[in-house]
């Protein structure tokens, strides 16, 4: 926003002078977010197959939180690691390989469901399988260019794809 371009990066100055500005608007806005359709009837599906679920995001900590809790989603997940919740993020697999051993499975029977290139960069150098939703956050690309085993149109399409096992 702050360049006009996407993948340009924002002059320093005006940086350190615009995060504090878009901190304050966002922290007051966080609760307006809501959950894209069929994500709380996917959540629940999952939980009801048994599925065990985690949230792994690159928003920081102090935004995570509130937000999941916020819009009642928290419950849903048995661990959240933000961006800053360990040394690496997204798209480092970092988070996927802690995930795994977080969950005692191997990173093959992990999946991730995710949004954008990072996801999808992530779960290729952990070694894990990726589907990904068409909505979210990846930079106006569609997710139907990335390197992934799947899309899917809803978080409710993905019951018939994968398995207990």
């Amino acid at each position: 926003a702050l360049t006009g371009d996407m993948h340009a990066e924002p002059d320093a100055a005006l940086f350190d002078k615009a995060l504090p500005i878009f901190e304050k608007h966002y922290t007051e806005l966080l609760l307006d977010s809501k959950p894209f359709p069929k994500v709380v009837e996917g959540l629940d599906a999952m939980k009801a197959a048994g599925f065990h679920l985690g949230c792994i995001t690159n928003k920081v900590g102090r935004y995570t939180e509130p937000l999941l809790k916020g819009i009642g989603l928290a419950h849903y997940f048995d661990i959240v690691l933000s961006g800053d919740s360990l040394p690496e993020k997204k798209p480092h697999p970092l988070p996927l390989l802690h995930s795994a051993k977080f969950f005692g499975v191997p990173i093959e029977r992990l999946l991730l469901i995710g949004d954008s290139l990072s996801d999808a960069q992530a779960a290729r150098a952990a070694g894990c399988p990726i589907i990904c939703v068409p909505y979210g956050y990846n930079h106006g690309e569609p997710v139907e260019g990335l390197n992934v085993d799947a899309v899917i149109s809803d978080l409710m399409a993905v019951l018939p794809l994968i398995k207990r096992v």
